[in-house]
């Protein structure tokens, strides 16, 4: 097996998992696990006809999604606390923003960092809040520090000294140096409010999100869970306005492949040439969960750069980055 398609298709449809022998199922649940939709599978499979061993095993995964699901509820709650006094929006985002929306693409989410969008005008503001009431630097580095906060679209992250939790903090949604230009006044502005003091995108601006975050700005790593992220937003909401939001946020082009992609690997949809590399880095990964197609992969991770930079300033932020990891190598390590 040497793609990610059983674990696409039993997420679109979940019985088609009813043809899985012992090696089929060995190979959907790793591969779930190295993509983080085994939480997903979970809730998706619940109450189909499956051996013992993987009922088990799932009843374990949905219970460790549930507790994923309140600490970072939690986590939420903790920043909104923090961040009250100031009186400013804070707009959860991503897997958190699905969750407590209660939203379809929450379902099993896998949750990582808590992510939230602030005005750019109170980053100042927030960050001191945050530092006081517990959250440090993971980065002290002080290159990584100022190239933060003069060219990507977060401070650099912070995590929680007691709680041992990390938080992004963003004031757009794609880095400063990259193309697109999205508006993240407008991302703000058009808010959903959940009644305690925080918010959400709406879908339209969520789709937008998830969109730039795979084909604007990374490598497609975890690519999966974002499309099918996607693919829970266009089930629940539809698509109307769509079009427009995504001309706004100057990412059409974007939008555009994602909804494409989306529909070729959950729904069958046959695929254009155009696409077809793109799904090739969505789906390399085997039935041990390991990832393939390592020169596409890496092809994919030039590519991220490429489009966060300009050709200049990516060799000089390269070259400051490797004379670094050489300068740690070098030093003498103590007894």
């Amino acid at each position: 097996m040497t793609d990610a398609w059983p674990l696409a298709r039993a997420l679109a449809d979940p019985s088609t998992t009813a043809a899985l022998d012992a090696d089929g199922w060995t190979a959907l649940l790793t591969m779930a696990r190295a993509e983080q939709l085994i939480g997903t599978l979970a809730v998706r499979l619940q109450g189909l006809p499956m051996p013992a061993s993987v009922v088990r095993i799932l009843e374990d995964v949905r219970a460790g999604a549930e507790q994923g699901r309140r600490a970072a509820l939690w986590e939420a709650e903790m920043a909104r606390r923090a961040l009250a006094p100031l009186g400013g929006p804070v707009v959860l985002l991503k897997g958190t923003a699905f969750v407590a929306a209660g939203m379809l693409a929450g379902q099993g989410r896998s949750i990582g960092d808590l992510d939230i969008l602030v005005p750019r005008g109170d980053l100042d503001a927030v960050e001191a809040a945050l530092l006081g009431a517990g959250w440090e630097w993971v980065k002290p580095d002080p290159y990584d520090d100022a190239y933060y906060r003069r060219w990507m679209h977060e401070l650099p992250p912070l995590i929680h000294r007691e709680r041992d939790r990390m938080i992004d903090v963003h004031h757009t949604i794609l880095p400063l140096t990259a193309r697109p230009t999205p508006d993240a006044a407008a991302l703000i502005a058009a808010r959903v409010d959940l009644g305690n003091g925080l918010s959400v995108l709406t879908p339209n601006d969520m789709i937008v999100h998830a969109a730039a975050h795979l084909f604007a700005d990374g490598d497609l790593a975890g690519g999966l869970r974002n499309l099918w992220d996607i693919r829970c937003l266009v089930e629940e909401f539809g698509t109307e306005g769509l079009a427009e939001r995504a001309v706004h946020h100057g990412l059409s082009g974007e939008v555009a492949r994602a909804l494409r992609l989306s529909a070729s690997v959950f729904d069958g949809v046959a695929t254009r040439s155009v696409d077809r590399l793109y799904l090739r880095r969505l789906l390399a990964r085997d039935g041990w969960g390991r990832p393939t197609r390592p020169v596409t992969r890496f092809a994919f991770y030039v590519r991220s750069h490429w489009l966060r930079m300009p050709p200049a300033m990516l060799a000089r932020h390269l070259w400051t980055k490797w004379r670094k990891s050489s300068s740690l190598k070098s030093l003498p390590v103590r007894a």
